[in-house]
């Protein structure tokens, strides 16, 4: 047995006074005359003896009382650890949890300051020739090396709340890379979060090398501002828009109203009341208007205390003035292209004839229009299937008088399927798919008998490996109008030409919202918002680099250089977890601005609630851990981290209580009886 604090030992001298107060008698006898003593004789000897007894007894409970008092103080404990060499040097791992639930206030202060004082005094209690290696969410280089202690407390104290945010389980696979020969042991200080602990079960490191110190954390009630997203299929200079956000309410009553403000750079443009109920998420469309063409830097933002740092979110889109479109005809006649997209100043539409074609101007379009070819080349499939794989997205109305043979070459060149056959009769109606994406907000009211477009000549194409989606679909399993995905980009095949001989597709109500919705689809649009402090990937549309030009993301004193690599259709910016604070970033290319990407932090850090030790040991399954109380002392974390010890001042306690109360009990109930 072993003793925290030895010194308060020197306390048992005081054993020394109920023995000294036993040893001698302080009270005055008194004589008493008594004519006859023989029976009184008898009396006292028999009382005598049992008066003893209770003395030494009473003397035993207060040695007792006193020696488990002193013991209590001097807080002994047992180690299962006899064979540990004293030799050993220590390598002490400590995890500090710097996340934003970690500002949350108790008795101790806020629970960031309380786990460093923590951390701090469990790294004094190890021995000078001890190493010791800071964790924090951060994942810092620095901190990948085991410091003496001086060192780590250095590291310590320059620890601050951090936007990043690491599940448990990989915090331990953090540390099991680190670890190295000799005494290990590894600490972890956090509030232990729901969502930092998860639901799945973890995999521990080697027993008794995991201690979870459990900081006091109060359940906060808290609203976040979840999620944002667009409603809007295209932005267009002084369109109405519509945005959606949803709030959550992480706590245990319902709120009360909750403002909503939308600024749109620096300009108030919606505001709305919203009551959120108890462990619910409400949603709330926004409208405004009045943008001008150019990236839009928007911030929605409610009040709600005293947690705030999921009270904001930003979120960028592009306001484009034009869309282009190159419609390259194999009929100049056919005017149905031109009168659809001519109508609209949005779009700007290139036509070309079939024998004229500029290939290297592709990429300069979004949408491309084939209609009624009478000989598309090989070299035109080998440029278009180049512009489908980065991105483009491509309608192909074919003139079925040019024959199965010369379309089935250049679909199959394409990855499309192969013509089967020309189809021709009474005409055939269509039936659409109104789940489709291209059908949204069509249709007011869809009738019983919809009328929908037919044809009468038609080509049939074999069935592929490539799954296609029915937009407009013929009987036999045939189709109107199909779209494939090839790479990153869409391809739109019907089965007849605009011809209104073959079909009355170009003239019936459907087409024109059909072929906008295509248009508006064609556009590759960028994510409104990314996450700080996350070692994802930031995905934009694909960026032209000459050999030695780069990209930067750029913000108020911060400059980075992401590492960029091109796919078909997109540019990846690759930024690890360099972007750690919220905000609005230029992307630019030299001085050109290309992008303005927004960031917010992590919303998993807004469920105030948190895991239990029972919830901790579950997850580890049969696996043994220890999880220790913050409340304790640093040595006495230490002792029990440590060694696998086990402390014995509660029993202490116990055990003088019971004495005293066997003293009490004699000195009360064992009384002499006098005769």
């Amino acid at each position: 047995m072993n003793f925290l604090y030895p010194g308060f030992l020197i306390a048992l001298l005081a054993i020394a006074i109920p023995i000294v107060i036993h040893l001698f008698n302080f009270r005055r006898f008194k004589k008493v005359y008594f004519s006859n003593v023989q029976f009184l004789k008898e009396a006292k000897e028999q009382n005598s003896s049992r008066e003893k007894l209770k003395h030494l007894l009473v003397l035993f409970s207060r040695i007792l009382v006193i020696t488990f008092l002193v013991l209590a103080f001097a807080r002994p404990y047992l180690s299962d650890n006899h064979n540990a060499a004293p030799s050993v040097r220590n390598s002490v791992s400590i995890y500090v949890d710097n996340s934003y639930s970690m500002e949350t206030v108790n008795k101790e202060g806020s629970l960031l300051d309380e786990a460093k004082r923590k951390a701090k005094e469990l790294v004094n209690t190890y021995g000078l020739n001890d190493q010791f290696q800071l964790l924090t969410n951060d994942f810092e280089g620095k901190h990948q090396r085991l410091v003496n202690k001086d060192e780590f407390i250095q590291q310590l104290e320059e620890v601050k709340i951090s936007s990043a945010t690491r599940p448990l389980q990989q915090v331990i696979n953090r540390m099991e890379s680190t670890a190295n020969n000799g005494s290990q042991v590894h600490y972890l200080l956090s509030d232990f979060q729901l969502n930092f602990t998860g639901q799945k079960n973890l995999v521990a490191m080697e027993p008794g090398l995991l201690n979870f110190i459990r900081l006091n954390a109060n359940s906060l009630p808290n609203i976040s501002i979840d999620s944002v997203w667009s409603l809007s299929p295209v932005h267009q200079p002084g369109q109405s828009e519509k945005i959606v956000v949803r709030l959550k309410n992480y706590g245990g009553d319902d709120s009360p109203l909750i403002p909503v403000k939308l600024t749109v750079n620096g300009t108030q443009k919606s505001i709305a009341n919203l009551k959120v109920p108890s462990g619910q998420s409400v949603l709330d469309t926004l409208s405004f208007g009045g943008l001008k063409a150019g990236w839009q830097k928007c911030v929605i933002e409610i009040k709600d205390y005293p947690l705030t740092f999921d009270d904001q979110f930003n979120f960028t889109f592009n306001v484009s003035s034009e869309l282009k479109v190159l419609n390259i005809s194999g009929n100049p006649a056919e005017q149905y292209i031109n009168s659809l997209f001519a109508a609209d100043k949005y779009f700007k539409l290139t036509e070309t004839p079939e024998s004229n074609i500029s290939y290297n101007t592709f990429s300069n379009y979004s949408l491309i229009i084939l209609s009624a070819l009478k000989n598309p080349s090989s070299g035109l499939a080998e440029q278009l299937k180049s512009y489908i794989q980065n991105g483009g997205t491509v309608i192909i109305f074919p003139d079925v008088d040019a024959g199965a043979p010369v379309y089935s070459t250049f679909l199959t060149s394409l990855s499309l399927p192969a013509v089967n056959q020309l189809n021709t009769g009474a005409p055939v109606s269509s039936t659409a798919d109104l789940k489709n994406e291209l059908f949204v907000a069509v249709f007011d009211n869809i009738p019983k008998n919809l009328d929908l477009p037919v044809a009468e000549r038609y080509f049939s194409y074999v069935n592929n490996s490539l799954a296609k989606e029915p937009i407009l679909q013929l009987p036999l399993d045939r189709f109107l109008l199909a779209r494939y995905k090839i790479g990153s980009g869409k391809v739109y095949l019907s089965a007849t030409s605009l011809d209104a001989k073959n079909t009355n597709l170009a003239r019936h109500p459907v087409f024109v919202p059909l072929m906008y919705k295509v248009a508006f689809n064609s556009i590759l649009s960028t994510p409104l918002a990314y996450v700080t402090g996350a070692e994802g990937v930031l995905e934009i549309q694909k960026i032209a680099l000459l050999k030695n030009e780069t990209l930067k993301l750029v913000a108020e004193q911060f400059d980075v250089i992401p590492d960029v690599r091109q796919t078909p259709g997109k540019t990846l910016l690759y930024v690890a977890d360099q972007i750690k604070k919220a905000g609005f970033y230029d992307l630019k290319r030299g001085d050109e601005q290309i992008a303005v990407l927004a960031f917010n932090d992590n919303r998993t850090e807004s469920d105030m609630h948190y895991a239990d030790e029972d919830k901790l040991k579950q997850l580890f399954g049969k696996e043994e851990i220890r999880v220790i109380n913050s409340r304790k002392d640093a040595q006495s974390l230490s002792i029990i981290a440590k060694n696998n010890s086990t402390e014995l001042w509660k029993l202490c306690i116990i055990l003088a209580i019971v004495f005293l109360a066997v003293e009490t009990l004699l000195i009360r109930f064992f009384n002499i009886q006098k005769k």
